[in-house]
């Protein structure tokens, strides 16, 4: 059965709800029952429990190189544990045999279905007479991995997250990224890791601080194992939301991961994982959203850390705390004598250019470009997000750029680079392609401008292209006879005082003098102006949309009056025919 069929097969058990349930429940209910039959298919071999604490799968042998590196947490502390189907027998103390196989987990199993508040699903589930109905739907399904692989499961999750997001009006896009563009971040992570793909035994560790359900770090480990099945991928996650951050721990655990390395809570207010560094990041926050709740401890860490903290470059508004995100993973980068990292990361077009020169955005792309960390920046197709059809793009960190990208950045304009989906999901009507994910890579790869049909694809530019300076000019203050009034104490003594209803500000390349430009541009045409030198700031700005922008000639009014004739004399006809 294709995933999305599974999805929708799972999702009509929906139908035993209505009416007993909120419809912004459903998901709830049936997220926990779908988890748990998974689990109970892994466990259950000829229906006997498998409950070894080093073989919490069947098939050990997909999983021998990671044994003799992880101690597997035991999925069951009893072997009381009890089958949906054999539940069915007790009907009349089906939900205290449900409550009780709950308890037969591990401390960090019954977390997973803490968070979904299963216990009382089930007892609601029990008073509305329907709990036997949906153990027959659950016991009735294939779920076991020989059947449906982890990554098959992943999409059915995640196909049942959008569906529950839509039910209840969330935010789908706060839950999950689309399938391609995972795997375009995954292999424009991994591009050069060459030690990674040839090394027979080689570990890396990979961190997403926005993790959902863990889609991210799934393709990222199916995508390393690919490359070298001998390679082991260090696992490691954060997520606020409490279903997503189940299923992610779910979906973590069925592969055997060390599930304690992903955790609930805000990562921008509460770091679960402090002072820790990391090969790869990657990461899609949920954009233009604000961080009023986490605002008194984001400045106090700015303020008494600094630098030392994760947000010492400075703090952006309010409104949209997505570049906190981007610090933080920033912060988190192994210096480049232990290997360096990399970091993916999804934005909007907001971080590009908003704020100006001194503000917090503009201090923040300061810092990243001063510091040589941004390898790419590549627009996205609009319209390729579940519930967003605002332009996006990947922006690629690093601190460990070959030689030949020192000092560089590179703008990649991928947004014609998709074709149409059949059917349209939410916002989400274009996908990349297998063939434009190789195209964006290769045009990162080959480091150079490019064109594709007529079309500029490519740019490459110096970091300081995007550096400017304000510069602030001052014009005297006149009386009434026209007269320039002067200072008469202090450090204005005897000097022009400023007209703050004339002053004005121009914005100069950082490469240029500001007072060779002053005297060339504005003292021929303002002989009494000056600069005034405290209040010079250094920005940075990316107007990407600009850098590619192409003129398009105008048509001439003869070619749109012959055109208006046109359609002017099939309406003519149309109505002739009534």
């Amino acid at each position: 059965m294709a995933e999305k069929n599974l999805s929708a097969f799972i999702w009509s058990v929906a139908d035993l709800l209505r009416g007993d349930f909120k419809k912004s429940d459903y998901g709830r209910v049936i997220l926990p029952f779908t988890v748990l039959r998974r689990l109970e298919c892994v466990l259950f071999t000829r229906n006997q429990i498998d409950a070894i604490e080093e073989r919490a799968f069947e098939d050990v042998s997909e999983f021998k190189n990671k044994i003799n590196r992880k101690n597997y947490i035991k999925i069951l502390s009893t072997n009381n544990y009890k089958k949906m189907s054999l539940i069915l027998g007790y009907k009349e103390n089906a939900h205290e045999s449900l409550i009780s196989n709950l308890n037969c987990f591990t401390s960090e199993i019954k977390e997973i279905f803490e968070c979904f508040d299963f216990i009382n699903q089930i007892k609601a589930l029990n008073r509305a007479n329907i709990l036997c109905l949906m153990l027959q739907k659950f016991s009735d399904l294939d779920l076991h991995p020989k059947n449906l692989s982890n990554f098959e499961m992943g999409l059915v999750f995640e196909e049942l997250i959008r569906k529950f997001a839509e039910s209840s009006n969330e935010n789908s896009g706060e839950h999950f990224t689309p399938r391609e563009v995972i795997n375009l971040m995954v292999k424009l992570l991994f591009i050069n890791d060459y030690e990674a793909k040839n090394n027979s035994d080689i570990t890396r560790s990979i961190y997403d601080p926005t993790a959902g359900t863990g889609g991210m770090l799934s393709v990222s480990e199916e995508y390393l194992r690919k490359l070298n099945p001998l390679s082991f991928l260090d696992i490691h996650g954060q997520e606020l939301n409490p279903e997503s951050y189940a299923i992610c721990k779910a979906d973590m655990l069925l592969k055997g991961n060390d599930i304690t390395n992903i955790t609930l809570g805000n990562t921008i207010s509460n770091d679960k994982n402090p002072n820790q560094k990391y090969d790869y990041m990657l990461s899609n926050p949920p954009f233009g959203v604000d961080w009023k709740k986490v605002k008194e401890c984001v400045i106090e860490e700015h303020k008494v850390k600094g630098f030392e903290g994760r947000f010492g470059a400075g703090l952006p508004r309010v409104s949209d705390g997505s570049l906190l995100f981007l610090m933080h993973l920033v912060s988190k980068m192994k210096p480049i004598n232990e290997g360096g990292s990399r970091i993916g990361i999804v934005l909007s077009g907001s971080p590009l250019f908003t704020g100006s020169a001194g503000s917090g955005e503009s201090e923040i792309r300061r810092y990243l470009f001063e510091n040589d960390l941004i390898e790419c920046i590549i627009s996205l197709p609009i319209d390729l997000f579940y519930n967003t059809g605002i332009n996006t793009y990947i922006w690629i960190i690093t601190n460990k750029k070959f030689d030949s990208r020192k000092g560089k950045i590179q703008l990649i304009d991928a947004s014609n680079f998709w074709i149409k989906m059949r059917k349209s999901l939410g916002s989400k009507r274009k996908k990349l392609s297998d063939l434009d994910i190789i195209n964006i890579i290769d045009i990162l790869n080959n480091f150079k401008e490019t064109v594709v049909e007529g079309k500029s694809v490519s740019k490459i530019y110096n970091n300081n292209y995007f550096g400017y300076q304000t510069i602030t000019i001052e014009h005297p203050l006149r009386d009434n006879k026209g007269n320039i009034i002067l200072g008469k104490r202090g450090k204005l003594k005897g000097k022009p005082i400023a007209d703050i209803k004339l002053r004005d500000s121009e914005n100069i390349r950082i490469t240029e003098d500001p007072y060779q430009y002053f005297i060339s541009e504005i003292q021929p045409n303002f002989p009494d102006s000056w600069i005034d030198q405290t209040k010079i700031k250094i920005g940075y700005e990316i107007a990407f949309q600009k850098e590619f922008y192409v003129f398009k000639k105008q048509r001439s009014l003869d070619e749109i009056d012959a055109d208006l004739k046109i359609v002017g004399d099939e309406i003519i006809e149309i109505i002739s025919n009534l």
